[in-house]
């Protein structure tokens, strides 16, 4: 009650209708994706209604005719033993047909999207009750882990090529930072099965025949033995129910992988961090929250197998190198060693640079107490940040590790010597293309090398001046690491050293795999044509990691060579990797899709989400090789080759523009990718802001990206009563109504608004905001007393102030704990009399406008109708195309 009267003092002689607009038509549309609807993941999956545990029977076939079919394959648990006479040898159940998604077309100029349509799952993927060999509801692959561009593939080549669609998967094999955030089925008995002739794994969706003593494979049909120990519990010697197996239950499944698999013995965790120690990083006072960072985060670093170990390397215009012993030596003082000679650059003391973390935690925290006063006064402004990175991989080079790169200066001496090239007259141009290509070839060459030795490279550069990100990038986007970008970075800001620190913590805690391959195989008349994300492409079908991250997704693109026969493909990514806790490991992923030789089947189950993951790589790669306007062309080309194929192959409404409902979010999807830093036409967004943000729109996992290039926009002031208070049957935190990003839901004379990236977090304050809302958020009615920018929103006693802190950490949420992220938003507050520059960030946020000389979503729509009306004649705007 005390709220809802706060709610009325706040609108009192205003009108309140920003939530009221989307109200009625999000509460009638469909759910947001609930993937954890299902039953726990990595639990034993439940009989389905009328089967008897452990016999996989189809629900709607006579069950006495199937219990018998399957007593004879003494397959079941009241199967005949095996070596009893068995009778004649009888095929599994023939699959079913499946239904297909229905087509639904949608007028696009008479029914707008709204917002929450974004967040719709894709299209359901419709497979036989009876395509799996078990009843398991996890059988197929979850979205989060595998999603793919259709749903249904067509079974040619030239259907596919007549869609104008793609055929591409989204691999994200881990969606947490941690293993129990996430549990899944781990396979410890070492009976690993697989095909003779694909090497793929045995999965929920082979064959079994001979009675249950061989299966044939689904990707390529080969018949296999299965394993003697299969049926056989080796722990607790006794013979077990197969279909309990978790391989023949879950579409993502970990090995615990045999001798076999290993050229070396298990690689420890090696972390080795090259810290700048010049000049700048002092005064901005980034070694010393590093070094706090560190020492309070090394208990978290995974050491349970005892091997992980650290190593620390300083540069400024020189080299240092830290010597530290073990805990209870008589001697326990760091020694340094300072190293000039850049060109050729030698290991002091090679064996004792690295140290065992469990053996020298103590000393080690000694010593990154004692570094910041170590360089307290230096004076060098050099960076020797390539020739360290030398001495690093010659440190690292023969056991692999994960290099650490924490930098606030530019490389300007030694190796991989870079200049100041920010040129802000290009800026916008035809020629800003140029600054985002690498300046120096030795920051590509190094990351194969370095490749090859299983060591990657991770950046994190804060600083205020430039840093030429689009050279540095090379260094992650080819070792499987990552680019992590802070502009304007400053330990003084308490805002800058908290989100540091929370980010970096989470990034040494995390539980990452190490020396990894990637490969994905799928059913006959399928290949594998193309890899897109941070890695090393070893083979045509192979892609290497020194270490493999948590919070990142690949893409495969997927090519038809063979007409396709099967009412069903498959698809399988397996992972091999050592885990940080020295196991090897097999993560397996497994996909089934059903097949159409119906056009109208293909449109019905594309998914946009997917399509525009998809196209953020290839837009990011025709930005890197042929500009910024090219990809720009190339992206707006293809929706409307889309589009028109779409209404001269299934009709649409003759003056409308049309596509099937499922596929109706893809225009302003494109229109986002458009418009985003790291695409937008623009001469205010810095080379250093652009380049770290077409790292981030080839690495971020789908529902991330998303988020990313259409941000999340909440009205806070006239949010429903149960926002921001946990819901009763789930218990999350219930967030308003999601609004179109338009200023149109932003009143002239009201409050509070919360725009979200996934990166950053805007609080909108209203021209004329009401006194008594500032007073209940920020603690003061003045506006002028209101901090912006960067900022922390102070706890208030009240009950108002509560439920917006919720609403904002349900916000950061999403970015955690649904995708695996690192990543902690920064919170800026935007006051709309305040600052202009910070005011004209948050509007480009607002893509339906036209903010930042862009085109609104009206005119996108109206410029789109009228090109599919011209058959793409006279299309000016259309410099480029991707080849289908």
């Amino acid at each position: 009650m005390a709220d809802k009267k706060k709610k009325s003092r706040y609108a009192a002689g205003y009108d309140f209708g920003a939530n009221a607009a989307l109200a009625g038509a999000q509460s009638g549309g469909a759910p947001a994706p609930q993937y954890g609807a299902q039953p726990q993941y990595g639990q034993p999956p439940p009989p389905a209604q009328g089967y008897a545990p452990g016999i996989p029977v189809a629900p709607q076939a006579d069950p006495n005719t199937l219990g018998q079919s399957f007593q004879n394959l003494n397959l079941g648990p009241q199967a005949q033993q095996y070596g009893q006479p068995q009778p004649t040898t009888i095929q599994q159940p023939a699959v079913s047909q499946a239904p297909t998604n229905q087509l639904l077309p949608s007028d696009l100029i008479a029914q707008p999207v709204l917002a929450y349509e974004l967040e719709q799952p894709p299209p359901p993927i419709n497979l036989p009750s009876n395509a799996a060999a078990t009843p398991s509801p996890h059988a197929n692959c979850p979205p989060p882990y595998i999603r793919s561009t259709l749903n249904c593939v067509p079974t040619t080549h030239s259907l596919l090529k007549k869609s104008k669609l793609p055929f591409s998967l989204t691999v994200q094999p881990y969606t947490s930072l941690h293993e129990d955030e996430a549990p899944i089925p781990v396979i410890e008995d070492q009976i690993i099965s697989r095909c003779r002739r694909c090497r793929g794994y045995i999965n929920p969706y082979v064959t079994f025949l001979d009675h249950g003593h061989r299966w044939r494979c689904n990707l390529c049909n080969l018949t296999n033995d299965v394993p003697q120990a299969f049926d056989w519990d080796s722990v607790q010697q006794k013979s077990v129910d197969r279909w309990q197996r978790s391989e023949l239950n879950y579409g993502v499944v970990e090995f615990v992988a045999p001798q076999e698999y290993m050229v070396r013995p298990p690689q420890p965790l090696v972390y080795l961090f090259l810290l700048d120690v010049s000049a700048s990083s002092v005064v901005n006072g980034l070694l010393a929250t590093v070094s706090k960072i560190i020492a309070e985060a090394l208990p978290r670093i995974p050491n349970a197998d005892g091997r992980t170990r650290v190593g620390f390397l300083g540069f400024d215009s020189s080299l240092h190198y830290w010597s530290i012993p073990r805990d209870g030596q008589e001697n326990s003082e760091p020694q340094m060693m300072v190293v000039s000679d850049l060109d050729e650059p030698f290991l002091p003391t090679p064996d004792n640079l690295l140290v065992t973390l469990s053996e020298s935690t103590a000393n080690i925290t000694t010593f990154l107490e004692k570094l910041p006063r170590m360089f307290q006064d230096n004076m060098q402004n050099g960076s020797a940040m390539g020739s360290a990175l030398r001495a690093g991989h010659r440190l690292t080079a023969a056991i692999g590790a994960k290099i650490c790169v924490l930098s606030s200066s530019l490389p300007n001496t030694g190796f991989g010597k870079l200049e100041q090239r920010e040129r802000k007259e290009l800026l916008g141009t035809s020629k800003e293309g140029s600054l985002l290509q690498t300046q120096n070839s030795f920051y590509k060459s190094f990351a194969v090398e370095c490749s090859k030795n299983q060591v990657s490279v991770d950046m994190f550069l804060c600083s205020s001046a430039y840093q030429d990100v689009a050279s540095l990038s090379n260094l992650p986007r080819y070792t499987g690491g990552q680019t992590y970008f802070y502009p304007g970075w400053n330990a003084a800001r308490q805002e800058d050293a908290i989100k540091l620190a929370q980010e970096f913590t989470n990034y040494l805690s995390s539980e990452i795999g190490l020396e990894a391959v990637l490969r994905v195989r799928a059913s006959t008349g399928l290949r594998m044509s193309a890899f897109y994300g941070n890695f090393f492409n070893r083979s045509s079908d192979l892609c290497a990691f020194p270490s493999f991250p948590r919070d990142q997704q690949y893409n495969v693109e997927v090519a038809i060579d063979e007409t396709l026969t099967r009412p069903q493909v498959f698809l399988q990514a397996a992972v091999l990797h050592t885990s940080c806790n020295g196991s090897r490991r097999i993560r397996v992923l497994t996909l089934a899709l059903p097949t159409t030789d119906n056009l109208a089947a293909v449109y019905a189950s594309a998914d946009p989400a997917a399509i525009t993951t998809y196209f953020s790589h290839k837009a990011v790669e025709r930005a890197l090789s042929s500009g910024l306007d090219a990809a720009r062309d190339a992206l707006q080309s293809k929706l409307i080759e889309v589009l028109q194929n779409y209404k001269s192959t299934i009709g649409g409404g003759a003056g409308g523009l049309t596509l099937p409902g499922n596929m109706r979010t893809l225009p302003i999807l494109f229109l986002s990718l458009i418009k985003h830093a790291g695409l937008r036409k623009s001469s205010q967004i810095p080379s250093d802001m652009r380049s770290a943000a077409l790292c981030y729109l080839s690495t971020l996992p789908t529902t991330l990206l998303l988020r990313y290039i259409y941000p999340a926009f909440h009205s806070l002031h006239d949010m429903p009563d149960d926002a921001g208070l946990s819901d009763p049957q789930s218990g999350n935190i219930v967030m308003p109504p999601l609004l179109n990003l338009s200023s149109a839901f932003i009143q002239p004379y009201q409050g509070l608004y919360l725009l979200d990236d996934g990166l950053n977090q805007f609080l909108w304050i209203g021209r004329d905001a009401v006194p008594a809302l500032l007073l209940d958020v920020f603690g003061v009615e003045d506006q002028q007393q209101i901090r912006q920018g960067k900022t922390t929103l102070p706890l208030l006693d009240n009950d108002f102030s509560q439920r917006i802190h919720a609403v904002l950490e349900k916000a950061r949420d999403h970015t955690s704990k649904m995708c695996g992220s690192i990543i902690v938003p920064q919170l800026y507050v935007v006051r709309e009399s305040g600052d202009p520059s910070l005011k004209l960030w948050a509007q480009t946020m607002l893509v339906e406008d036209r903010a930042d000389q862009g085109v609104s979503l009206q005119q996108w729509l109206g410029m789109l109708r009228e090109k599919v009306r011209s058959n793409l004649e006279d299309v000016p705007l259309v410099l480029s195309t991707w080849p289908d």
